[in-house]
């Protein structure tokens, strides 16, 4: 339990690092040494939608990521009578009180609430996945992978041009990070190139697992099913697809996708429920 309450505090951390070193890359590296066409008029220049496109990948990552820990799940032990040992104790099992009749009902002990429809606890974001912030928890996945495979593009592009290498070969990136530690033990490549050969491995792993986790939980959410219910193996009553998309999306699924805001619509739609 101590080691996943650092990790749920490192984490956070980390990405928040990562998404650091990305921007000052792409804004003060890439962008300037490789999308520069005079040619062009500085409205519509390579520098330019570039660095458009990639503050909108950034801002949309960033400010779902916001709102995941902003619209934590809320806390349904406080509505429940938990006062009794057994209650208490079904709770911190994972399994869900008899007294209740809430579905899919979970205690998580790094938030030490119980929360309705509990998916999994993200210890990026260091907090619980639930009916809340489902939604901005896809988008930021969404734009992460995103924002990883532009870097990943625009750093390709600069090792290419800086290390006059060509990766038309598929193989080229297979073999550029060992070719490139024994460039850098025998003192031919720089400590800078090096970290960008670095960085690009890593944001193809990032990009993979946020892609991945994206399509899995899309797939679970056209199910109408949550990571947790399929880990306990519970049953869940069958609806169509639609439902199932717009009850994490609601109606107004198009603004949500193009900038971060709170599903309001189904926040009040839960309230009006109970």
């Amino acid at each position: 339990m101590l080691v996943l309450r650092l990790l749920n505090v490192v984490a956070p951390a980390y990405f928040l690092c990562i998404s650091l070193v990305t921007f000052v890359l792409q804004i003060f590296v890439f962008i300037p040494s490789m999308f520069r066409d005079p040619s062009t008029t500085p409205l519509f220049s390579p520098a330019l939608l570039h660095g458009a496109l990639f503050l909108f990948l950034s801002a949309n990552a960033l400010g779902n990521y916001v709102l995941v820990i902003q619209s934590s799940p809320e806390d349904l032990g406080k509505d429940l009578n938990l006062g009794k040992g057994a209650e208490v104790a079904d709770w911190l099992d994972g399994s869900r009180s008899p007294g209740s009749a809430l579905p899919s009902t979970h205690f998580c002990r790094l938030c030490a609430r119980v929360t309705q429809r509990h998916d999994h606890h993200c210890f990026f974001t260091g907090n619980c996945i639930g009916s809340r912030n489902m939604r901005n928890f896809i988008m930021f996945c969404l734009y992460t992978s995103l924002a990883c495979l532009d870097s990943l593009v625009a750093g390709m592009a600069y090792i290419s041009a800086t290390l006059s290498m060509s990766f038309a070969d598929p193989l080229a990136f297979l073999t550029l990070l060992p070719h490139s530690i024994s460039q850098f033990f025998s003192g031919a490549l720089l400590s800078s190139e090096m970290f960008v050969i670095l960085m690009l491995y890593l944001w193809l792993g990032i990009g993979l697992a946020c892609a991945g986790f994206c399509c899995h939980q899309m797939l679970l959410i056209l199910r109408g099913q949550t990571r947790y219910q399929v880990r306990k193996g519970m049953v869940v009553r069958a609806r169509p697809w639609r439902e199932n998309l717009q009850e994490v999306f609601g109606k107004k699924w198009l603004l949500g996708l193009l900038i971060p805001v709170q599903n309001v619509e189904s926040s009040c739609r839960r309230h009006k429920e109970k």
